[in-house]
């Protein structure tokens, strides 16, 4: 079981089914939802810091929206490794999308963090997939 996993969607619906199909699936101890880059960004920066001076914990695995208001996928993939959050090697990335277009796709290559991207909403299969890829030494 992860300790922790981020959704970081402007979609209410799609937040609520995929925390529902996580925890279902018992995939983590706690399961945090964002509702934009931004706020997952600034929660991150204190999570993920390298002093580790915050009580919040740093999440193993985070689900990211490309289309977002305030802050979107890409924005947030930026700030992410500007703040130098990526150091902390164990967390893994994986992109929603509703409408992947080539140039988004494309666009992911330059992200080393992000391993992969799935349609939304996830499936069980899509969750299964990722815990048995990228976790199934835990």
């Amino acid at each position: 079981m992860l300790d922790l996993v981020l959704l970081i969607d402007d979609d209410d619906t799609t937040n609520f089914l995929n925390k529902r199909l996580l925890e279902e699936m018992q995939v983590a101890r706690e399961i945090m939802v964002y509702n934009n880059g931004k706020e997952a960004i600034d929660y991150l920066s204190e999570a993920c810091s390298e002093d580790q001076s915050s009580d919040k914990r740093c999440p193993d695995l985070i689900f990211l929206d490309i289309k977002m208001p305030v802050m979107d996928g890409f924005s947030f993939l930026d700030e992410y490794q500007r703040r130098k959050l990526d150091a902390k090697d164990h967390v893994i990335i994986m992109m929603l999308t509703s409408s992947a277009s080539f140039y988004d796709l494309e666009r992911l290559k330059n992200y080393s963090r992000v391993k992969k991207h799935y349609s939304k909403t996830l499936t069980k299969h899509d969750v299964q997939e990722v815990l048995e890829q990228f976790f199934s030494k835990n």
